[in-house]
């Protein structure tokens, strides 16, 4: 199954490690650091066409990591997610 993220971005479910709201999530200095150095690495790829309201971290099989952020919310995602839409 495909979870749909925004601007014609749509990943696995199964490579989804975790859904967060940007808002609560930017609070903790850990977080921060997590998404400055996925930053620097050139791991984030931002599908928002506004501001972006949450991030999913993927992690395929083959290795590696990607942050997506997404103007959705993390409950929208979650909705598409359970409802299974977009397999």
């Amino acid at each position: 199954m495909y979870l749909h993220l925004g601007a014609d971005v749509a990943v696995r479910t199964a490579d989804i490690v975790t859904v967060c709201d940007l808002d609560n999530a930017s609070s903790s200095h850990i977080t921060r650091g997590f998404l400055r150095a996925a930053q620097e690495a050139d791991r984030v790829v931002n599908v928002a066409e506004d501001l972006p309201k949450s991030f999913v971290v993927c992690a395929p099989p083959e290795g590696g990591f990607t942050v997506y952020l997404s103007q959705l919310n993390s409950a929208t995602l979650l909705k598409r997610a359970e409802s299974g839409a977009f397999e």
